[in-house]
Protein backbone atom coordinates (compact mmCIF):
# COMPACT_ATOMS: atom_id res chain seq x y z
CA UNK A 1 0.00 0.00 0.00
CA UNK A 2 1.27 3.47 -0.84
CA UNK A 3 1.00 6.25 1.70
CA UNK A 4 -1.79 8.78 1.12
CA UNK A 5 -1.44 12.34 2.40
CA UNK A 6 -4.90 13.66 3.29
CA UNK A 7 -3.81 17.07 4.64
CA UNK A 8 -0.54 18.85 5.41
CA UNK A 9 0.37 21.89 7.50
CA UNK A 10 3.63 23.57 8.39
CA UNK A 11 4.03 23.77 12.16
CA UNK A 12 7.50 25.34 12.37
CA UNK A 13 10.16 26.78 10.09
CA UNK A 14 13.45 28.65 10.28
CA UNK A 15 16.20 29.38 7.72
CA UNK A 16 17.52 25.78 7.92
CA UNK A 17 14.50 23.50 8.38
CA UNK A 18 10.76 23.24 8.11
CA UNK A 19 8.56 20.90 10.12
CA UNK A 20 5.20 19.77 8.87
CA UNK A 21 2.47 17.56 10.20
CA UNK A 22 0.64 15.38 7.70
CA UNK A 23 -2.67 13.60 8.15
CA UNK A 24 -1.96 10.28 6.44
CA UNK A 25 -3.42 6.94 5.58
CA UNK A 26 -0.70 4.30 5.71
CA UNK A 27 -0.22 0.55 6.17
CA UNK A 28 -1.71 0.66 9.69
CA UNK A 29 -4.55 3.06 8.90
CA UNK A 30 -5.06 6.76 9.55
CA UNK A 31 -2.62 8.82 11.59
CA UNK A 32 -0.37 11.86 11.84
CA UNK A 33 3.14 11.90 10.45
CA UNK A 34 5.73 14.54 11.40
CA UNK A 35 8.29 15.41 8.72
CA UNK A 36 11.41 17.57 9.04
CA UNK A 37 12.72 18.96 5.74
CA UNK A 38 16.19 20.45 5.48
CA UNK A 39 16.16 23.49 3.20
CA UNK A 40 19.44 22.50 1.52
CA UNK A 41 21.31 19.20 1.07
CA UNK A 42 24.36 18.47 3.21
CA UNK A 43 27.87 17.44 2.18
CA UNK A 44 30.36 15.09 3.83
CA UNK A 45 34.07 15.01 2.98
CA UNK A 46 36.30 11.99 3.47
CA UNK A 47 39.74 13.58 3.14
CA UNK A 48 42.48 10.96 2.68
CA UNK A 49 46.16 11.93 2.73
CA UNK A 50 49.12 10.28 0.99
CA UNK A 51 49.68 8.07 4.08
CA UNK A 52 46.12 6.66 3.84
CA UNK A 53 44.94 8.59 6.86
CA UNK A 54 41.46 10.06 7.25
CA UNK A 55 40.91 13.60 8.53
CA UNK A 56 38.49 13.59 11.47
CA UNK A 57 37.24 16.53 13.46
CA UNK A 58 36.03 16.56 17.04
CA UNK A 59 33.38 19.04 18.07
CA UNK A 60 30.71 19.57 20.68
CA UNK A 61 27.21 19.10 19.25
CA UNK A 62 24.37 20.85 21.05
CA UNK A 63 22.18 17.77 20.71
CA UNK A 64 24.55 14.98 21.77
CA UNK A 65 27.76 16.52 23.08
CA UNK A 66 31.23 15.45 21.90
CA UNK A 67 31.28 13.92 18.41
CA UNK A 68 34.02 12.68 16.08
CA UNK A 69 33.09 13.24 12.44
CA UNK A 70 34.35 13.79 8.93
CA UNK A 71 34.21 17.45 7.83
CA UNK A 72 30.65 18.27 6.78
CA UNK A 73 28.00 20.93 6.52
CA UNK A 74 25.12 22.38 4.60
CA UNK A 75 25.23 23.43 0.97
CA UNK A 76 23.47 26.72 1.65
CA UNK A 77 22.01 26.45 -1.85
CA UNK A 78 25.42 25.96 -3.50
CA UNK A 79 26.45 23.19 -5.84
CA UNK A 80 27.42 20.25 -3.57
CA UNK A 81 31.04 20.18 -4.76
CA UNK A 82 31.43 23.91 -4.12
CA UNK A 83 30.00 23.40 -0.63
CA UNK A 84 32.26 20.40 0.04
CA UNK A 85 35.34 22.45 -0.87
CA UNK A 86 34.14 25.26 1.41
CA UNK A 87 33.39 22.95 4.33
CA UNK A 88 36.79 21.22 4.14
CA UNK A 89 38.50 24.61 4.10
CA UNK A 90 36.39 26.11 6.90
CA UNK A 91 36.69 23.16 9.24
CA UNK A 92 40.28 22.03 8.62
CA UNK A 93 42.15 24.73 6.71
CA UNK A 94 42.76 22.18 3.93
CA UNK A 95 42.20 22.24 0.21
CA UNK A 96 42.19 19.25 -2.13
CA UNK A 97 43.37 18.88 -5.68
CA UNK A 98 41.24 15.82 -6.49
CA UNK A 99 37.54 15.48 -5.70
CA UNK A 100 35.35 12.45 -6.36
CA UNK A 101 31.62 12.18 -5.67
CA UNK A 102 31.31 8.75 -4.04
CA UNK A 103 27.70 8.56 -2.92
CA UNK A 104 24.43 10.10 -1.87
CA UNK A 105 22.33 9.23 1.17
CA UNK A 106 19.32 10.36 3.17
CA UNK A 107 19.55 11.04 6.90
CA UNK A 108 16.80 9.70 9.17
CA UNK A 109 14.58 9.02 6.16
CA UNK A 110 11.72 7.79 8.35
CA UNK A 111 11.03 11.34 9.55
CA UNK A 112 13.34 13.63 7.57
CA UNK A 113 13.85 14.82 4.01
CA UNK A 114 17.61 15.39 4.18
CA UNK A 115 19.61 14.56 1.05
CA UNK A 116 23.37 14.28 1.56
CA UNK A 117 26.33 14.07 -0.82
CA UNK A 118 29.61 12.33 0.04
CA UNK A 119 32.94 13.30 -1.52
CA UNK A 120 36.41 11.81 -1.43
CA UNK A 121 39.11 14.49 -1.27
CA UNK A 122 42.73 13.68 -2.17
CA UNK A 123 45.86 15.65 -3.00
CA UNK A 124 45.52 17.64 0.21
CA UNK A 125 47.46 20.75 1.18
CA UNK A 126 47.19 23.54 3.69
CA UNK A 127 45.28 26.54 2.37
CA UNK A 128 46.65 30.06 2.61
CA UNK A 129 43.80 31.04 4.93
CA UNK A 130 43.30 29.40 8.33
CA UNK A 131 40.11 27.50 9.20
CA UNK A 132 37.19 29.51 10.56
CA UNK A 133 36.90 29.32 14.33
CA UNK A 134 33.08 29.59 14.45
CA UNK A 135 32.48 25.84 14.04
CA UNK A 136 33.29 24.87 17.64
CA UNK A 137 35.86 22.36 16.43
CA UNK A 138 38.05 21.12 19.28
CA UNK A 139 40.46 18.97 17.28
CA UNK A 140 41.49 18.02 13.75
CA UNK A 141 43.18 14.60 13.71
CA UNK A 142 44.66 12.27 11.12
CA UNK A 143 43.74 8.64 11.68
CA UNK A 144 44.77 5.60 9.59
CA UNK A 145 41.81 4.31 7.59
CA UNK A 146 41.78 0.99 9.47
CA UNK A 147 41.74 2.81 12.81
CA UNK A 148 38.82 4.99 11.68
CA UNK A 149 36.89 1.78 11.01
CA UNK A 150 37.91 0.48 14.45
CA UNK A 151 36.60 3.74 15.94
CA UNK A 152 33.23 2.94 14.38
CA UNK A 153 33.35 -0.64 15.65
CA UNK A 154 34.20 0.32 19.24
CA UNK A 155 31.76 3.23 19.46
CA UNK A 156 34.14 6.19 19.44
CA UNK A 157 32.52 7.33 16.18
CA UNK A 158 28.73 7.33 16.55
CA UNK A 159 27.72 9.94 13.96
CA UNK A 160 25.62 8.01 11.42
CA UNK A 161 26.62 10.14 8.46
CA UNK A 162 30.32 9.72 9.27
CA UNK A 163 29.82 5.95 9.49
CA UNK A 164 28.08 5.97 6.09
CA UNK A 165 30.66 8.32 4.53
CA UNK A 166 33.49 6.03 5.69
CA UNK A 167 31.61 3.06 4.20
CA UNK A 168 31.29 4.85 0.86
CA UNK A 169 35.02 5.68 0.96
CA UNK A 170 35.94 2.11 1.89
CA UNK A 171 33.88 0.74 -0.98
CA UNK A 172 35.32 3.27 -3.43
CA UNK A 173 38.89 2.58 -2.28
CA UNK A 174 38.42 -1.22 -2.40
CA UNK A 175 38.88 -1.76 1.35
CA UNK A 176 35.89 -4.07 1.82
CA UNK A 177 36.56 -6.74 -0.80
Amino acid sequence: MAWLTNASRTVYENPWISVREDDVTGPSGDGIYGVVTLRHPAVFVVAVDESDRICLITLDRYTIGRSIEVPAGGTDGEDPLVAARRELLEETGLQAEHWTAIGTMNALNGVTVAPEHVFLARGLSAAAEPPHDDEGIEDVAWVPFAEALQMVADGRITDGETVAALAYAGIHLGRFR
